[in-house]
């Protein structure tokens, strides 16, 4: 059995299938403001705009408003549309963002089955209003014994204030005790290594490490944290079994 007795679970892209909600959230405030059709292509190009300036953020070279704000201007901008409502819409967007609720495979299921059996958290870097609407529609408010969102803790994943404020709360678990699970590098399992603690990058795609961010586990599927948690293989392992049997 491995030693782990807390679980910080990213939210958006980890638990809840984020770009599913980011693009409703979209759509309907472009519904909302007369703006016509927001188009895939449309959709890809903003996605990109907004990794871009979340990262920036991540590296503490913008505030949080200037993500906010600033990606919706250069998107807008890309594709001729004014700036000038900028603001309305971003407080629009974060409003409809908890209105589209879809869980990453299994991921309900395994939250609710850790439940009393091991401290979980959620560790996000979305706005309040945003995460809060949320992980109340979702449920998941309910199932976690702490809630850590930047815009309260005042510090963004990865910085290591943030980790200190989680740190404060849960009191002092050995390092091997505290397993944080993500899907993000930059944020997610930089601020774990950072922080000292375990880290799992949830990464269902398959996606290149082209970060170089050290990870101690690699997991598709959410399944496999009950592997880790139970001591079992390293689930990086257990993947490469698991792909050689489809081929």
């Amino acid at each position: 059995m491995s030693k782990i007795k807390v679980i910080l679970w990213d939210v958006d892209g980890t638990l809840l299938n984020f770009q599913e909600a980011e693009k409703c959230a979209i759509r309907a405030c472009f519904e909302r403001f007369d703006m016509g059709i927001c188009t895939d292509e449309m959709l890809a190009v903003y996605s990109e705009i907004n990794r871009g300036y979340w990262e920036r953020l991540e590296r503490g070279e913008i505030s949080k408003l200037e993500v906010l704000e600033g990606r919706f201007r250069d998107f807008f901008t890309a594709f001729g549309m004014p700036t000038e409502q900028v603001p309305k819409f971003n407080r629009e967007y974060q409003l409809s963002l908890g209105d589209t609720i879809c869980f990453e495979p299994g991921a309900l299921k395994l939250v609710r089955a850790l439940k009393g059996n091991y401290l979980q958290c959620a560790v996000t870097n979305g706005t309040r209003v945003a995460q809060e609407k949320k992980l109340k529609r979702s449920g998941l408010d309910q199932m976690f014994d702490h809630i850590f969102i930047s815009d309260l803790v005042g510090y963004e994943k990865p910085a290591p204030e943030f980790f200190d404020a989680v740190r404060t709360k849960i009191g002092n678990y050995e390092k091997d005790e505290v397993l944080i699970v993500g899907d993000s590098l930059t944020s997610d399992m930089r601020g774990g290594n950072q922080a000292g603690i375990l880290t799992c990058w949830y990464n269902p795609k398959g996606l290149a490490n082209s970060k170089n961010v050290p990870v101690d586990y690699e997991i598709r599927h959410l399944e496999q944290v009950w592997e880790i948690l139970n001591g079992g293989k390293n689930a990086r392992d257990d993947l490469e079994e698991k792909t050689l049997q489809e081929l």
